[in-house]
């Protein structure tokens, strides 16, 4: 953690959390101590990878600090439990700040506000509030809203019809993986945490997977599709895209391939085909 607030990059694998009881979530916590307040996960189909889909192009962000993740849970009387969401205009025009600038920075089109006002109407009507204030001071970006239910559906039916999308916690928590499952699977998918001050923490979103630790299963891309990231973010572009190329070539060449995207490869055949890919 002090290197990381030291030099404001890290990258970071998966880590548990206990279901039910148990500890708080490390990965809440250390997002809230390092007020990495934007979860950004890009979803892209991978030449030569079949899935579903072949035309899946989209970025999830996600407001990664408050709504129904604040951790405000009690008991009210035995039986009966309360747990709070949380929204604020200041966390709500950040994430929609970085969305419109981070749309225009990768030249993409078109931001897309998820949310669940025509139910919550103060708590997602003060975020959608935000996301068209921020709208208006981005005029070569195509605004528009969904409904994070309608939203899931249309995802499903025609992903390509999504750009950037920006939602508060919980809904991007869902959204992402819905996507994720896309592509092919969290497997696959990267992720980074972007903070005050330019500090990014970037993360592999999959699980621990206890059930393989140790017999060289374990399929390495989410993470390094996430250093490809963190590359990136540092201005290493070149390298970055050295990495990239030589993982996707792998993929669709199919001969090294792990047993989650339907291989018999080992993680270090597969890393050792990456690393002979690199020009």
């Amino acid at each position: 953690l002090d290197s990381v607030l030291k030099h404001k990059i890290g990258l970071k694998g998966p880590m548990t959390t206990p279901i039910g009881k148990g500890f708080r979530s490390l990965n809440l916590t250390l997002r809230k101590e390092l007020q990495l307040y934007a979860n950004v996960r890009p979803c892209f189909s991978l030449p030569g990878y079949k899935t579903k889909y072949d035309d899946v192009n989209l970025v999830t962000i996600r407001e990664n600090t408050e709504g129904e993740y604040s951790g405000l849970e009690h008991e009210v009387v035995k039986g009966v439990v309360e747990s709070l969401k949380v929204i604020t205009r200041g966390a709500s025009t950040r994430v929609a700040e970085f969305a419109f600038q981070y749309a225009r920075d990768s030249k993409r089109s078109t931001v897309t506000a998820l949310h669940k006002a025509n139910i919550m109407k103060k708590a997602d009507g003060l975020f959608i509030e935000c996301c068209r204030e921020v709208a208006e001071k981005y005029p070569d970006i195509n605004y528009s809203e969904e409904i994070v239910d309608n939203a899931c559906m249309q995802l499903v039916k025609d992903p390509s019809k999504f750009d950037v999308l920006v939602m508060p916690n919980l809904y991007g928590d869902i959204v992402s993986d819905l996507c994720a499952g896309l592509i092919g699977g969290l497997g696959l998918t990267p992720s980074a945490n972007i903070g005050a001050n330019g500090l990014a923490l970037m993360e592999a979103v999959h699980g621990t997977a206890p059930d393989i630790a140790g017999k060289n299963k374990a399929n390495p891309t989410a993470l390094l599709f996430s250093g490809v990231m963190m590359l990136r973010h540092l201005g290493l572009h070149d390298i970055a895209d050295n990495i990239f190329k030589a993982a996707l070539a792998v993929i669709a060449e199919g001969k090294y391939r792990t047993g989650d995207l339907g291989g018999s490869a080992s993680c270090s055949e597969y890393t050792k085909a990456i690393i002979d890919k690199l020009e």
